[in-house]
């Protein structure tokens, strides 16, 4: 017992090699692996894996496996909170994670949501990179504005570079669109779709208030798109229930990153959550272009069972095959 408590010690606590243990002990490294075992069986040795109360590991673990996602966090939903989509929690664990992401040199992109200024907001700690906006700003008159504010907080954590968007993320035709887009300050902003290596991203569903693109267009025109059966929105890209890219005239219309370049970002981060908000996380993960999602418990026990399982998200290619 006395033996089986020092190899323990050596293999668990002081990070030693069966080798190295057997070579001390003078015995083989088999008799060592049957030792370890035994002190399991026994209880001598317990091991706990322990994260903050408010992470829910088993269903993140399920949820990184059945979506083939990088990295899937999973907060738990408080019991007293009204549903309602992305509550302000996701945000801070999605500080975290992206502070664990990206890396010195990196050019991290910043598309327009409220799950994105939140996360911003609750930054501490960001390697040095630059930080460029990936849309347009949202105005329909109201205070929930910010990723001018979101971008400049990242790079201010960071000490990198910004690289905001002052321009509107909707506008009325393609003419005025691209004219924006050749904007020298809003031209050089585009420079950096390119060279981005973590994306964070929000996702809406097509109703009010949940989607930033159906709130801006007109009632005829979010009429059309339902007839296409849009069913979610992410950086004004518009998807089906499969997660195929519809509309696609309307990226005419947008200032924003396009679809194929977020497809070539290494990193592609999504904050969304709450069960109004579910079904559109589930198409925006068949889309292929996330990589990794945090989200909520309500949101994930709908994901679990949606449908039948989709791709791995590791295989990034276009449902449409476009």
């Amino acid at each position: 017992m006395v033996q089986a408590a020092a190899m323990a010690r050596r293999f668990y606590l002081e990070g030693k090699s069966k080798i190295q243990i057997a070579e001390e002990f003078g015995v083989s490294r088999f008799k060592v692996a049957r030792v370890l075992e035994t002190a399991l069986e026994r209880d001598l040795v317990r091991i706990e894996i322990r994260v903050p109360a408010e992470l829910d590991a088993e269903r993140s673990d399920a949820l990184r496996a059945r979506y083939g996602l990088r990295h899937a966090v999973v907060v738990e939903s408080p019991a007293d909170a009204e549903e309602t989509p992305d509550p302000e929690n996701l945000g801070e664990v999605a500080a975290d994670l992206l502070g664990e992401l990206v890396n010195e040199g990196d050019v991290l992109g910043l598309a327009w949501g409220r799950s994105t200024i939140h996360m911003a907001a609750a930054l501490d700690r960001l390697p040095p990179c630059t930080v460029v906006q990936l849309t347009g700003v949202y105005d329909a008159g109201t205070s929930e504005r910010g990723s001018v504010e979101a971008v400049r907080r990242a790079a201010q954590v960071s000490g990198g570079d910004a690289h905001p968007i002052y321009a509107p993320m909707l506008l009325p035709d393609a003419a005025t669109a691209a004219a924006l887009r050749n904007q020298t300050g809003i031209a050089r902003a585009f420079e950096y779709f390119d060279k981005v290596t973590v994306a964070c991203v929000s996702i809406g569903s097509w109703e009010p208030g949940i989607s930033t693109v159906h709130d801006m267009l007109s009632e005829e025109e979010r009429a059309h798109y339902a007839s296409l059966g849009v069913a979610a929105e992410m950086a004004a890209h518009l998807f089906d229930a499969e997660g195929r890219r519809i509309g696609r005239d309307l990226g005419e219309r947008c200032i924003t990153v396009k679809a194929e370049q977020l497809r070539r970002v290494p990193e592609v981060v999504a904050i969304a959550g709450g069960q109004r908000k579910a079904a559109a996380i589930d198409a925006v993960l068949r889309s292929g272009l996330v990589t990794s999602l945090v989200t909520d418990t309500s949101a994930a026990d709908y994901l679990m069972t949606a449908g039948p399982a989709p791709r791995p998200a590791r295989d990034r290619t276009d449902p449409d095959g476009i």
